[in-house]
């Protein structure tokens, strides 16, 4: 019997994916403050982002793409966490595509998923995370998103309406998103060779004629972009807290 077979019918989560952390965007929107090393309930922003990949039981290690400048306080925040899956810490690159591809070739190569996360998303939680690799193992590339509330329009250049789309076939994707893992080099390794560059994980195994199956997020899993995000991830992080402890008093 198969290993992967085996571990499934003892209903054990086989922990077949690894997962890079992307934290070395710029922080211009965020008045000057790194936003992963900025405070969130007292604990850097990026030590809540490891620690639900840390918790999750897919993930069998983490890379954590990081500026070099913030390479030193990265560590620091990982040392004083001890997290376990974290396998290293590489410097990212120019562009977003860049660091993500630093950081899947630091993952051991027999990984069978990979799992790409914006270190800014620091909501994610790790029922999320096995949400989407679960998905993954089932369709080879999955992505976490939520449906759009808003009604959306397509503008011209001078700013007219050119068309409303269908508000009940439009998602606002977030992360995690976890593809194969061969598949997900193939999908890099094509897009370098021709000079292409994708601020989405997803659009690069697209383009390669790859369904993507998207899974319902949390709303709550939102990107940490501006100063005024913080205080919004902090009140969702208390309510979230108070849910749990009248949870555990039921």
């Amino acid at each position: 019997m198969a290993a992967r077979e085996q571990r499934e019918q003892e209903g054990k989560t086989p922990a077949d994916t690894g997962a890079v952390i992307v934290a070395a965007g710029s922080f211009t929107r965020m008045g000057g403050i790194p936003k992963q090393l900025a405070l969130l309930d007292g604990k850097p922003v990026i030590a809540h982002t490891l620690l639900a990949f840390e918790q999750s039981p897919s993930v069998r290690e983490i890379v954590l793409v990081a500026r070099p400048e913030d390479r030193r306080e990265m560590e620091r925040i990982c040392r004083d966490n001890a997290f376990s899956k974290l396998k290293a810490i590489t410097d990212g690159g120019k562009t977003r595509q860049e660091s993500t591809a630093a950081g899947i070739a630091r993952l051991s190569p027999d990984a069978a998923y990979c799992a790409v996360h914006d270190g800014a998303r620091p909501l994610v939680t790790p029922s999320v995370v096995e949400e989407v690799v679960g998905a993954a193992r089932r369709y080879g590339a999955a992505a976490a998103a939520v449906r759009v509330k808003d009604t959306i329009k397509v503008a011209d250049a001078a700013g007219f309406i050119q068309a409303t789309p269908e508000r009940r076939s439009l998602w606002s994707v977030q992360t995690p998103q976890v593809f194969e893992s061969a598949l997900y080099r193939l999908a890099l390794e094509d897009a370098r060779e021709k000079g292409m560059d994708f601020t989405d994980d997803c659009q690069l195994v697209e383009r390669l004629g790859c369904r993507v199956y998207l899974c319902e997020g949390d709303y709550a899993n939102i990107k940490l972009t501006t100063p005024e995000d913080l205080p919004v991830a902090e009140r969702l992080l208390q309510e979230r807290r108070k849910r749990s402890e009248d949870w555990t008093r039921l």
